[in-house]
């Protein structure tokens, strides 16, 4: 299956559903806090990751993330940002611009961001913690790049796929972004059917019982090693 045809299923998905199907699975990747800083469209795609820290010396260094940026080359990229520091931002609107132009689509901060407008004005996502205006400089640089960071309790991995909607922020390891796909699709079209079933008149506690999801995971024990995951 191609990145895109990944892409493409995960995009039809929402935050919700991919969270239900890890639970299901027992794997992490749900997070808490990383929620849009402006009201930003839902982002996919694959993480590029960056690790942040304290600044030690005086002596001057290349801009945070800057060199990242300036090494994409593919248009499913997400930067994913560690390390951040609260009230400090690590990010903000000349990166943003960078970004844009290199068809980066979009930004998970586990930190904060200042000059959101400026973001937010050329409609370049942006997940995080918080908005600031206290500026990085001498504060904090870049320890690494395509290494496993922590991001809100969560190891990414480089290339780990990544949905952000209003939410919050979900990352799915790439070795497991199948299964979690067919389950997450299987989950979506049973929820689908619930609520159509309470629009029907039926009885939201039958509907909502434990064995209605239990039934979910029963259904994934059961399908075979080829199955797609769509019903």
């Amino acid at each position: 299956m191609t990145t895109q045809i990944i892409l493409d299923r995960l995009g039809a998905l929402d935050t919700n559903t991919v969270s239900d199907a890890l639970d299901f699975l027992q794997l992490p990747g749900a997070t808490y806090g990383l929620r849009p800083l402006w009201d930003c469209p839902k982002i996919v795609g694959r993480a590029s990751t960056i690790q942040l820290g304290p600044k030690q010396g005086t002596a001057p260094t290349v801009h945070l993330i800057s060199p990242v940026i300036a090494c994409v080359t593919s248009h499913d990229r997400i930067l994913v940002i560690a390390g951040g520091t609260e009230g400090v931002s690590c990010w903000g609107d000349i990166l943003a611009n960078a970004a844009k132009i290199k068809g980066i689509r979009g930004s998970v901060i586990d930190g904060m961001s200042r000059d959101i407008e400026g973001s937010e004005s050329i409609s370049y996502p942006v997940y995080g913690r918080g908005i600031t205006m206290i500026s990085a400089r001498n504060r904090l640089v870049q320890r690494a790049s395509g290494t496993p960071i922590n991001v809100a309790g969560v190891t990414v991995q480089e290339d780990d796929y990544v949905i952000a909607d209003r939410c919050g922020t979900v990352f799915v390891a790439a070795a497991r972004i199948d299964e979690v796909l067919a389950l997450a699709e299987r989950i979506a079209t049973r929820q689908n059917g619930m609520v159509q079933a309470v629009r029907a008149g039926q009885s939201v506690e039958d509907v909502m019982h434990d064995q209605k999801f239990d039934a979910i995971r029963h259904d994934h024990a059961s399908l075979p090693a080829n199955e797609p995951g769509l019903t």
